[in-house]
């Protein structure tokens, strides 16, 4: 296996410990490129439903949301429950 796929196997590997190990080994470019490709894993036409539950579940692993409409919206220091 290489060090793609390797990756992509943690990541969407819908364990946590993995999928955020995985998440910082990217630099921040890196980061909003894979954000955006499990977004539209998660959301849109043309993927198994085995691989849009595992987006969101990556999606909720670095972000603490869901990565669609109908997600938990997270609440914290940076963001205000009155801002949800």
């Amino acid at each position: 296996m290489d060090e793609l796929e390797e990756f992509w196997g943690d990541i969407l590997s819908e364990q946590p410990l993995r999928v955020v190990a995985a998440w910082l080994t990217l630099d921040v470019e890196e980061q909003i490129a894979v954000r955006a490709h499990l977004s539209k894993m998660a959301t849109e036409d043309g993927w198994a439903e085995g691989q849009r539950e595992a987006a969101r579940a990556a999606l909720h692993a670095i972000t603490g949301e869901s990565g669609d409409k109908g997600g938990r919206r997270r609440t914290g220091p940076h963001r205000p429950p009155d801002a949800l």
